[in-house]
């Protein structure tokens, strides 16, 4: 599946990523799934929980990496699915545990690790690749799949 690359952007502090997902949690809609790659450390889950900040998850429910669990949910504007696949072994896995459900609701869904998904991956999604410049600067190279082509501007907005 071909995506539309919208925009490069150059996330040049911690607050610059922070607006970045708040303004993307703002502007999701029911369904909506954002996939994030990058290297340990690249900024995957921060910018989760400035999504999170974006769809109203109260401030004292603190978003953390669901690495051992693969998933967590946190309740806000709309339900919010964070899942960590990086310590799945394969797309069968993620078959096996039911995770298509929350990813086919009416919650947002944003997965670390997507390439973990395989044929699974969802047609329609926002895709996020960060990439470590130094200890406070970021890339972000923002992908549209499917409907989410058509969306991702609005989404990018204040960038």
């Amino acid at each position: 599946m071909t995506g539309i690359t919208i925009k490069r952007l150059t996330l040049s502090s911690l607050e610059m990523t922070l607006a970045l997902g708040r303004h993307i949690g703002s502007n999701v809609l029911p369904g909506d799934v954002i996939t994030l790659s990058g290297d340990l450390g690249a900024g995957k889950t921060t910018l989760t929980q400035a999504i999170g900040q974006g769809l109203g998850v109260p401030e004292d429910c603190y978003i953390t990496s669901p690495t051992f669990s693969l998933l967590h949910e946190y309740e806000g504007r709309l339900p919010l699915y964070h899942m960590d696949l990086y310590r799945l072994s394969g797309e069968e896995d993620f078959i096996d545990l039911g995770f298509e459900e929350y990813i086919y609701g009416n919650g947002v869904t944003v997965i670390e690790w997507p390439d973990r998904l395989s044929s699974s991956m969802p047609e329609n999604r926002l895709h996020i690749e960060l990439a470590i410049i130094n200890d406070t600067v970021r890339t972000a190279e923002v992908t549209g799949y499917g409907i989410m082509a058509d969306r991702v501007s609005s989404l990018l907005q204040i960038v």
